[in-house]
């Protein structure tokens, strides 16, 4: 865990603090993955669900799940060791009872959504992705890949036993068992179990308690004020596609192919065949059925740039739709890179763009970098483009940002004074040659 110390006051008390990082295990290499995810149809192989959910890198598997006839093998080492002590011993969190304690949580998972709950205590949430939120408490927290979370933990139960700490699937049908650790009340052993079942949470596709929870984020009082004025709109449209009979993900009708040549390199020397370089969609169009399997599947494979005004004030409305699969529709954690932004709206059903911004949160809204889009719903993140570069919006889901799901941002580089460094050129391109091509 890596973490950057606010040079303010830390607006909360607390006595001590632990830090949890969040992830998923599976026993395939993502080269492993990458093949059946390219694969055209029939032959496409979705990832599937991971085998183990991990904490601090610990996690546990079933190995009586391996197939008859040898181990799971890496080389001629058996991998599957069940008495292994990073498998068989739990992570445990040592407290004292009576006091406050900063979890630091951070999810790194590739494609897991996760709830998060320690039995019998209660969560409160005053940090959220790096800022300040109003505190609030919950009896567990919904947590998307990506997203980092600071939670005050009171130690004020029965000091004769310990407690689960219990990690669980969200949003997809559960295939993974949950990650339980230990909170260890001192001076019980750490090696004595709960004695009664963990913490279960809310169902996997409850989605009106994950929209519920999520509306609960507001900026803590005095931590930066939003923007009022908007000088661009960008409407994003998000589905499941084809492209030459691969299964793609798309934004406006186009799915993300990331050029060989870095952006930035391509920009400073005025190669202009590195991506494609005409305008994106801005929006789409507003007869299309977010409800509904798309009426024709194929889309555009392109690397082309939103070039942004530089220093403006932009609203992205992030639109889920329903996927290949009839009555689907399915949870889309989205990152911004180099920056951070104001959730200002969220709803059910199509974002209607004269009605919904009345209704735009811009006293309070939460400042974040990765944000849920639930299914069949909108977001709006706005955030002030004034951070000279080129940087992605894209999926948290690893698979499907690999399958297209992202678009690219370019703000403020006519500005940028020094050309980037020739060890970042890229495939094949050097300083030399660039320069070279320049005189062409």
């Amino acid at each position: 865990m890596l973490i950057v110390e606010d040079e303010q006051k830390v607006p909360f008390e607390y006595d001590g603090e632990h830090s949890l990082l969040l992830s998923d295990w599976w026993h395939k290499s993502a080269y492993e993955q990458e093949v059946g995810l390219q694969a055209p149809l029939p032959q496409f192989r979705w990832v599937g669900e991971p085998q183990s959910l991990l904490i601090n890198g610990r996690g546990r598997y079933d190995c009586t799940l391996v197939p008859k006839g040898g181990q799971q093998n890496s080389g001629d080492v058996k991998v599957c060791n069940v008495s292994n002590p990073q498998c068989s011993n739990p992570v445990v969190l040592r407290v004292e009872r009576n006091k406050i304690y900063r979890l630091r949580i951070a999810s790194v998972a590739s494609i897991s959504s996760l709830n998060f709950a320690v039995e019998k205590h209660k969560l409160m949430v005053v940090e959220a992705d790096g800022n300040y939120v109003e505190p609030f408490e919950a009896d567990d927290l919904d947590i998307y890949p990506g997203q980092t979370y600071s939670i005050l933990l009171s130690t004020n139960q029965f000091a004769g036993r310990n407690y689960w700490v219990a990690l669980n699937v969200r949003g997809r049908l559960p295939q993974t068992s949950p990650h339980l650790g230990i909170l260890n009340y001192f001076p019980v052993p750490a090696t004595n179990k709960p004695p009664f079942p963990p913490p279960k949470g809310p169902l996997w596709n409850d989605t009106a308690y994950s929209t519920a929870q999520s509306q609960l984020y507001k900026s803590r009082e005095g931590y930066g004020k939003v923007p009022d004025k908007v000088q661009k709109q960008i409407i994003l449209l998000n589905t499941q596609n084809t492209v030459d009979g691969k299964i793609k993900w798309a934004i406006n009708i186009v799915s993300l192919a990331l050029p060989t040549t870095p952006y930035l390199q391509a920009l400073s020397y005025n190669i202009h065949d590195a991506y494609d370089c005409e305008s994106p969609p801005v929006t789409y169009d507003q007869s299309y059925d977010i409800f509904s399997p798309p009426k024709n599947a194929n889309v555009t494979l392109a690397s082309m740039l939103y070039k942004l005004p530089f220093r403006h004030t932009i609203d992205i409305v992030l639109q889920n739709a329903n996927t290949l699969t009839l009555r689907n529709s399915e949870i889309n954690p989205w990152h911004l890179h180099g920056h951070d932004f104001w959730v200002v709206g969220q709803g059910l059903g199509k974002f209607d763009p004269e009605k919904d911004p009345k209704s735009y949160n811009l006293k309070n809204p939460p400042l974040r970098h990765t944000v849920p889009l639930f299914p069949y719903a909108w977001t709006t993140l706005r955030f002030k483009a004034d951070n000279m570069g080129v940087w992605l919006l894209h999926s948290t889901v690893e698979p499907r940002f690999f399958m297209g799901m992202g678009i690219v941002l370019e703000e403020g580089t006519e500005w940028m004074l020094e050309e980037p460094p020739s060890c970042t050129m890229g495939c094949g391109l050097t300083k030399e040659l660039a320069n070279s091509l320049l005189k062409l």
